[in-house]
Parts: C-alpha cells; sequence; structure tokens
C-alpha cells in the first residue's frame, strides 16, 4: 500500500533514475566479493574490503583511480574481474542514460517526446529494443577493431608475446572505449609515450566512447550534413573539437621545455603527447606523462578539462561538455543583453538552462566539500587534494600520485565520489525534469542587486 503510494508520487523504489543507482551499486559489491577472492590477488590471499571496494568501484564507475599496482597487485583472474567491471559499468551508463531519456520523455508533452525521441537516436518514440542493440552493436564494433590494432602493435612493435599482445590489446581496448584509464602497465602508458600510432588510436577510442551513442547516430545518419543533427549533437561535437584542440595547444605549450615531461621528446612525440593529454584529461584517465611532473599550469588546466568531461549518455563523466557549453552561451546572452539563450538558431528553454547551472553548482559544491574533508584527514597540500577530488568526482582517473597513500577514511570519501560522479548526473537529471509542476499562482516580481 505505502510502496504503491510512494510509485504513485514518482518517489518510491522504481523511479527511473534509481535504476542507474542500483545497477552501479549491485554491480560494484559483486566485484568487491569476487576481488576479495584470494584467486583474484597474485599473492593468494584475501584483498582488504577497503581495497577491493575502492578498485570495483573505480572500474565499474570508470574511472581509474587506483590504491595498489594493478598488474602488480591482482593475478590474471582479478583483471578478468576489472576488465568485467569496466565493460559493464560503460555499457550500463551509456544504455541506462539513453533509455532514460526515452522512460522522462513519456512525461513530457508530445513536441518534447519527438525531440527526447531524436536525441536518443530511436526509430519510434520508446524503441528500446533498437536502442540497446545500437549500443552493444557500436561497443563490440569500436572495441574490437581497436583491440586488432593494439595487439597488432605490442606484438610487432613492442616484441610482446601473441597471446600477451592480444590479451594487452583486448584489455587497453575495452578500457579506452569506456573511457576507465586502468593498465596493465605500473607506469600505465608511460612506457609507449614514443608511440604515436598507440597513442592515436586509445586517443580515438576515447573520445568515440566520450561522445556517446545518441551523437553517433546522428552522426551516422547525416555525417556530411551537420545542419541536420539535432541541438545536442552539434553542442556535443562543436565543444568536444574546441575543448580537444585547445587543451591541445596549451598543453604542449606549457610542457615543451619541461623536462620531466616533453622537454626530452622530438617535436613530433611532443605534439602527439599533448594531444593525448588533452584527450585522456576529459575522463579517459590514461597518462603517456608523469601527472605529478606537469607544471603548475598544466595541473591547473587538467583539473579543468576533467570537470567538464565528456558528452551526455556516453562513457564519459564530468558536467558534461553540453552543460559547459550552455552555460557559457547563457552568460554571453546574458553580457549581450539577450532576453532568450538561442544555440545554432535555436531557443533553449529557461528550464534546461537552470538544470545546467544546477548541475554545475552541485558538482563545484561537491568537489569543495570532499577536498575539505581530505584536507582534514590526510597530510597532503591543497593543491595534490583537489587535484584528487576533481579527478574522483569526473570519474578520471589520473593522480599526482597520493593514492595509495590514503587512509581508510579518506580511500571512502574518494571511493564515494566515484560513485557519486558516475551516477549522479543522470540521476540529477531525471529528479529535476520529473519534479517539474506548475503552480497556479506567481508571486509579484522583484529585483536584487547582483555584484
Amino acid at each position: 500500500m505505502i510502496s504503491r503510494s510512494l510509485r504513485g508520487r514518482g518517489i518510491g523504489l522504481w523511479h527511473p533514475a534509481q535504476y542507474i543507482v542500483v545497477t552501479f551499486f549491485a554491480t560494484s559489491i559483486t566485484g568487491t566479493v569476487l576481488l576479495m577472492l584470494p584467486v583474484s590477488t597474485q599473492s593468494g590471499r584475501m584483498a582488504p574490503l577497503t581495497t577491493a571496494l575502492f578498485t570495483s568501484t573505480s572500474a565499474t564507475c570508470v574511472t581509474g583511480l587506483a590504491v595498489v599496482d594493478t598488474p602488480g597487485y591482482w593475478s590474471g583472474f582479478g583483471h578478468v574481474v576489472i576488465l568485467a567491471l569496466m565493460q559493464v559499468g560503460g555499457l550500463g551508463i551509456m544504455t541506462l542514460s539513453s533509455l532514460l531519456v526515452i522512460v522522462l520523455s513519456r512525461r513530457l508533452g508530445i513536441r518534447q517526446r519527438v525531440i527526447a525521441a531524436a536525441q536518443t537516436g530511436s526509430l519510434r518514440i520508446g524503441d528500446v529494443r533498437t536502442l540497446v542493440v545500437g549500443v552493444v552493436k557500436m561497443t563490440i564494433a569500436v572495441e574490437f577493431t581497436v583491440a586488432t590494432i593494439l595487439m597488432w602493435r605490442f606484438w610487432t612493435t613492442h616484441g610482446e608475446p601473441l597471446g600477451r599482445a592480444a590479451w594487452l590489446g583486448v584489455f587497453h581496448s575495452i578500457s579506452a572505449f569506456n573511457n576507465a584509464g586502468f593498465a596493465l602497465f605500473s607506469n600505465n602508458l608511460v612506457g609507449y609515450h614514443d608511440d604515436p600510432v598507440l597513442l592515436l588510436v586509445v586517443a580515438a577510442s576515447v573520445v568515440v566512447g566520450g561522445l556517446g551513442y545518441p551523437v553517433w547516430r546522428q552522426i551516422a545518419a547525416a555525417p556530411r550534413q551537420p545542419r541536420n543533427w539535432d541541438l545536442h549533437a552539434k553542442i556535443t561535437v562543436s565543444a568536444t573539437l574546441a575543448l580537444l584542440v585547445g587543451g591541445w595547444v596549451l598543453f604542449t605549450g606549457f610542457e615543451w621545455t619541461n623536462g620531466a615531461t616533453l622537454g626530452p621528446l622530438s617535436a613530433l612525440d611532443k605534439t602527439m603527447n599533448g594531444l593525448f593529454q588533452s584527450v585522456t584529461t576529459r575522463t579517459a584517465g590514461f597518462n603517456a606523462l608523469d601527472t605529478a611532473a606537469l607544471d603548475d599550469h598544466s595541473r591547473l588546466l587538467t583539473m579543468i578539462l576533467m570537470f567538464i568531461g565528456g558528452g551526455s549518455s556516453s562513457t564519459a563523466g564530468g558536467i558534461k561538455v553540453t552543460t559547459f557549453a550552455l552555460l557559457g552561451r547563457v552568460m554571453w546572452a546574458e553580457v549581450r543583453g539577450e532576453r532568450d539563450v538561442d544555440v545554432f538558431d535555436r531557443r533553449v528553454p529557461t528550464d534546461v538552462q537552470r538544470q545546467a547551472l544546477t548541475v554545475a553548482l552541485m558538482a563545484i559544491g561537491g568537489a569543495v566539500g570532499a577536498s575539505m574533508l581530505l584536507l582534514a584527514l590526510t597530510p597532503f597540500g591543497l593543491d595534490a587534494v583537489v587535484f584528487e577530488a576533481v579527478s574522483a568526482l569526473g570519474t578520471v582517473g589520473l593522480s599526482t600520485g597520493i593514492t595509495p597513500d590514503l587512509a581508510v577514511p579518506a580511500r571512502l570519501i574518494v571511493t564515494s565520489l566515484m560513485f557519486v560522479g558516475r551516477v549522479g548526473p543522470p540521476t540529477l537529471f531525471a529528479a529535476l525534469v520529473l519534479r517539474e509542476r506548475q503552480r497556479a499562482y506567481r508571486h509579484p516580481q522583484e529585483r536584487i542587486i547582483i555584484g
């Protein structure tokens, strides 16, 4: 009786957004149990609960932060578990986020329903099967292609035995497409900073996964006619390109003479590593350069890009490029005194603007609050702590090296940040949409002084 009443009000167990929370929580717990099995570690001993929980959450939420050395601590079985968690987490967030748009469309008017259906790339409103099959097909196609190229590279160029080369190709392909950042090398991809082919293939996979299925459906439908894409695809692609190019130029310029990063490399390797750094900071988490050795300018730029993240309904995290781009357009419209916020000749509704502002401010609040807690619980400085908090909340996985040294309370905070950063944006979006209601009256208007 109570359950029916709650569901009738939209706040019961089967609130659409709760599917995401429950699914990711259950997956993280299952992974924790599997990683605690003695067979999951190299030593044959049971992994501590916090270590298994942290690793499982990081893999499920496709973050990449690790409190232990992934290749040295976990066994082959443990690596398979991590691989499965990354795949489930990446597929899960793409599918559930896209399906959430369909579910929410049933609560909207017919005009908004058509828009929502177009944004998910569905053939019909609520065509769930088509969407799920499309996500799975795209995932398999990209991961198989990337795995094949990486296997060939590891085998022919880096001298790995064919069997291990195949395993490395599969693992890093899944990790890249799902923007997870886990690697089977103790120094991540630093040892391959002079292999432009490997870096470009991994970076391309990261970008494909970070755009999201709805965007690729739009691109596939009209590859040479971007004018026919919907507004979501236009904003996602244009903002992604701007951030990638901007980050590429700035990273390369900032680190060009840094002796600990790009300084000793050739001009080609500097250029390729600058591009790779720009791509991976936007939630992928791989690093071909020592993150702790970056100068202050590059570290600040990294935090900005980690906070922004990638596309909605994709494997990427952060507040999403659409949120960032829309807020920038809102500010531009306000500065110019424009009444409406127009993007690509389309007017963005006021409620969407408020939702974007809410997502951004709540993310800022979460990062600041977590940083204050970590400062109180750890001996590390402000820059390292803030970097860790933003990386976890943005589900990126880059670190200045403090992650393994975090005490249990700090690990639990970072674990919570990864979980919130993964399930928070789509859940918050759904909550904001479903809580919209019309009042039969409006209060008198009165202005306040701003600034």
